[in-house]
């Protein structure tokens, strides 16, 4: 959730709430004793790791740019009851250590969640992702189209450049990329913080989620962030979208008091999913960025009716 290229891109992620990048948001409270099975116990990655909740369908959640699994501790929460929940922590975030220095990052995270469900026999699980997660997972059904039964995007655009106008390609943002990229090296610690606290208060309301967003940031690997930044902002997925045949939710946020205007919303998400057979597009007034955290009940709702439709 760090402010990149002098803040451009997160600026962007904040006016659009990414169009770009229950109690209240992010709930911490204690974690559920864990439903692994043989194989997800097994199961080692210095990519992802993923800690299972709950019985019934499975419903695999990614975080997004910089965040913690504990972005969706309330949802996983609140349906544990009813599914079984894989709560992904990708590598280089929020902790999670990071072994590969200036190496890529999207596609063999992506990867390792293949390898994830594949090993553990999980058989079309639900995928939701949050940011450059929803992208994760638009890309793993291109890639796999066996592998998600359905996919709830949150927030998250298949191109994330083309927040800067529609004329955006992947090559011409890639110079934005080297410079969102080389802000994360550059940074000291006092400023980072600040440039970290001031970009948490446009992509979220909830003040709890903001100060967590923060921490979260602190403790991701810079060389981590600065990988993932510049192949988010230079990955276009718009091309694959139309062969695309798994069903897709695209949640996205609209906050008339300081986030993305209705109409910037609107016009932004129903352009580049334009291609996309099926997708649903739905908007969530009165959230920025986190739609979980902002807007908890409304995507509760989302949730349930995304995994029974």
């Amino acid at each position: 959730m760090s402010r990149p290229g002098g803040g451009r891109l997160l600026r962007a992620f904040a006016i659009a709430s990414a169009v770009a990048l229950g109690t209240g948001a992010v709930a911490f409270a204690a974690q559920a004793e864990p439903a692994q099975s043989a194989a997800q116990a097994a199961f080692v990655s210095d990519r992802v790791s993923v800690e299972v909740i709950g019985t019934g369908p499975d419903v695999i959640m990614i975080p997004g740019f910089a965040s913690s699994r504990e972005v969706w501790r309330a949802e996983a929460e609140r349906l544990k009851a009813t599914h079984r929940v894989h709560l992904v922590q990708l590598a280089g975030f929020a902790g999670e250590p990071w072994t590969h220095g200036a190496g890529p990052f999207v596609q063999p995270a992506a990867d390792e969640l293949v390898r994830y469900v594949r090993e553990t026999g999980l058989e079309r699980p639900a995928m939701i992702g949050h940011s450059m997660g929803g992208m994760m997972a638009v890309l793993l059904v291109q890639q796999h189209p066996d592998l998600p039964g359905r996919v709830m995007s949150v927030d998250s655009l298949p191109f994330f450049s083309a927040m800067y106008g529609p004329q955006v390609t992947a090559e011409a943002a890639r110079p934005f990329a080297d410079q969102a990229a080389a802000g994360f090296l550059t940074a000291d610690a006092v400023a980072f913080r600040a440039q970290q606290s001031q970009t948490a208060i446009g992509l979220a309301r909830d003040p709890a989620t903001r100060s967590a967003m923060v921490e979260w940031s602190m403790t991701s690997d810079r060389q981590a962030m600065a990988a993932a930044i510049r192949e988010v902002m230079t990955t276009d997925l718009r091309p694959g979208l139309a062969a695309m045949m798994t069903p897709v939710w695209a949640i996205y946020a609209s906050d008339a008091d300081g986030g993305a205007p209705a109409a910037l919303a609107d016009g932004v998400w129903g352009r580049d999913y334009a291609t996309l057979p099926g997708v649903r597009l739905i908007r969530v007034d009165g959230s920025r960025h986190f739609i979980m955290a902002d807007q908890p009940e409304r995507f509760a709702a989302l949730v349930d009716q995304f995994l029974v439709d």
